[in-house]
């Protein structure tokens, strides 16, 4: 499918939009007479000429700029987060947030005497930098606070809890389906239910299925006297999450901590806890089926339990890794009085330092070596490993290409959120590097600790590292960016492909036609992936020694056309990883056999033109 315009303008045949622009510029820099592809088009700024006229006069006064933020960003479709003022709205009774969101609660529900019931059920549901501040929520009061399906299917959420229920006689907090499926999300309990008696908080399904992202819990429980807490299905089926525990439940009297199933199949989870349980008295920390099948992940336990009296820890099932991992131990209850710490069907690589050895129990103890990975690979004979990080599909062999096979085919849905590039000569003028981060931070309103600005830090870096070894790459923050850096690459005379649509993914299908692009020969490419900015940012890449195919997919039972899907085979692989999911997928190693996969949604290859 090609896109129809009207001489060198966008659809409606303006030629001073931006779309306008960008069909003149690769009419301009591509020397064949191939059509802009639609989902490119798509892809550029909606701004329309008076528009782009306007913003492209405040670019050039940031502060102008930063001043009509909210507008521009709107106008541009672009990805930032809301400016939110303290919000000191009195409730009295019970009150129920329902599809609410983007607010500062702050100085709420203080001193609110006698019970009551608080719920935010569907709260800042499917929505783009969605940011909630609770400060000086609930204190001294004894209400129970339920967050029932809060920010789900949000892009970076970022979301904190600051003096949450502190000094609480009882009352109780529930966070159910919380965050789920989102992606990057920064989550801060600081000072939570600190100084409370006899409340218990629960996390349940928290943060499951989320892309990257932290979480941090500073303070979390301390001083308090038998208020419980339990963690179930805690950060399941995340990629790449971090977890920080910061002096939780310090002091604490009497605290049963519950982690049950936290982790689970995870993909490289980082979790810290410091200063936890420190001085506690007969605390009860229980982790069950903690970090079980998950994909390498660190675990970090410095002073945990130290100095307590009495108490017990319990680790069961727990790091049973579908990879190595590591975990540290670090004065670990030093100083208790009788504690009991029993470790059964615990198996990753640990480093204990300054332990109680003498207090400790370890039953049925793994100390796993790499020689995990070979025996998972050899075991499987070249299937795939059944763990959610080496999806099924995700990568096969070239000799699976071929009409009438039956495979797998990964989720390829795009799982970004909805932006546009920014019209060149505004992207042009704005900073774009680490040394000029402050500057972009104040522009899209991203306070220091904010996940926006770590969001833009990681990015900066990101295209700032060095090219691997072969690689040449560049970030391209227009659409002419990427052009240009495409025909530096391969010529001018270039083609740029996509997967047509997402059907078929999580399921079986079957491979109807194939074409092997330039003839199936061994050729160089170009592949674009999607960067999380506040504007549409692309990190493009040359990847030498490939042969691109395209396919028909189609429905294994009605054997009807479903998808038209582009797949590039890296022949050479003799610089990837020992650990490279692919190897653990296929049961071979570096430079040992070719690897395939899809484009997915809104990634894309460009291919010198046959």
């Amino acid at each position: 499918m090609q896109v129809v315009v009207a001489k060198d303008g966008d659809k409606s045949g303006n030629p001073f939009t931006p779309k306008g622009y960008l069909i003149r510029y690769w009419n301009k820099h591509v020397s064949n007479d191939l059509p802009l592809p639609w989902f490119l088009l798509n892809k550029a700024s909606p701004l329309n000429a008076a528009q782009y006229a306007t913003y492209t006069k405040l670019v050039a006064d940031q502060n102008a700029l930063t001043t009509h933020l909210q507008s521009f960003c709107s106008s541009a479709n672009l990805m930032c987060a809301p400016d939110l003022s303290p919000s000191f709205e009195k409730h009295t009774g019970d009150v129920h947030f329902t599809s609410y969101g983007d607010k500062n609660f702050t100085n709420y529900g203080t001193k609110v005497f006698g019970l009551g019931f608080n719920s935010f059920k569907n709260y800042s549901d499917d929505g783009n930098v969605v940011v909630n501040s609770f400060r000086r929520y609930g204190r001294d009061s004894p209400h129970d606070n339920q967050f029932d399906n809060y920010a789900p299917d949000t892009n970076v959420p970022d979301q904190s809890f600051n003096s949450y229920s502190t000094n609480t006689p009882g009352g109780s907090g529930q966070f159910t389906n919380y965050a789920h499926s989102s992606n990057v999300p920064d989550l801060r309990f600081t000072s939570y239910s600190d100084h409370g008696t006899g409340g218990e908080q629960e996390f349940k399904s928290y943060a499951d299925d989320g892309n990257a992202g932290q979480q941090s819990f500073k303070s979390y429980g301390k001083d308090g006297n038998g208020a419980d807490s339990q963690f179930t299905t805690y950060g399941n089926n995340t990629n790449v999450d971090g977890s920080t525990f910061t002096n939780y439940g310090q002091t604490a009297n009497g605290q049963n901590q519950n982690f049950t199933s936290y982790g689970f199949n995870g993909n490289n989870p980082t979790n810290n806890f410091n200063n936890y349980g420190v001085g506690g008295n007969g605390p009860s920390e229980t982790f069950t089926s903690y970090r079980d099948q998950s994909n390498v992940g660190d675990d970090t336990f410095t002073t945990y339990v130290k100095d307590a009296n009495g108490g017990e820890a319990n680790f069961t099932n727990y790091g049973q890794s579908f990879n190595e991992g590591t975990d540290v131990f670090t004065t670990y209850g030093k100083g208790g009085n009788d504690p009991h710490i029993n470790f059964k069907t615990y198996g990753v690589n640990n480093t204990f330092k300054d332990y109680v050895k003498d207090t400790a129990t370890f039953s049925n103890y793994k100390n796993r070596t790499s020689q995990v990975l070979a025996s998972l690979t050899e075991a499987n004979g070249g299937k795939k490993v059944n763990n959610r990080w080496v999806e099924p599909g995700k990568f096969f062999r070239e000799k699976m290409l071929k009409s009438g096979t039956i495979m797998p085919m990964p989720d390829i849905k795009d799982k970004m959120p909805k932006r546009s590039f920014l019209p060149r000569v505004i992207a042009s003028k704005l900073p774009f590097s680490t040394s000029k981060i402050d500057e972009l931070k104040k522009i899209f309103h991203a306070a220091n600790d904010s996940q926006v600005a770590k969001m833009i830090g990681d990015a900066l870096s990101e295209c700032e590292r060095a090219p691997s070894a072969g690689e040449t790459k560049r970030c391209a923050n227009s659409a002419e960016d990427m052009i240009d850096f495409a025909t530096s690459v391969l010529g001018r005379n270039v083609v740029i492909r996509t997967t047509e649509n997402t059907k078929g993914s999580n399921g079986n299908i079957m491979i109807g036609a194939v074409k092997g692009i330039n003839g199936g020969k061994v050729t160089k490419s170009v592949s674009c992936h999607q960067t999380l900015f506040p504007y549409l940012l692309y990190y493009c890449h040359s990847v030498p020694k490939v042969r691109v195919y395209e396919a028909d997919i189609l429905d294994p039972n009605s054997k009807a056309k479903i998808n038209h899907g582009v797949a590039i085979c890296h022949v050479d692989t003799s610089l990837w990883g020992p650990k490279h999911g692919a190897f653990i997928a296929l049961g071979s190693g570096p430079g040992k056999i070719e690897v395939c996969h899809w484009i997915f949604e809104n990634d894309m290859t460009w291919a010198t033109a046959d």
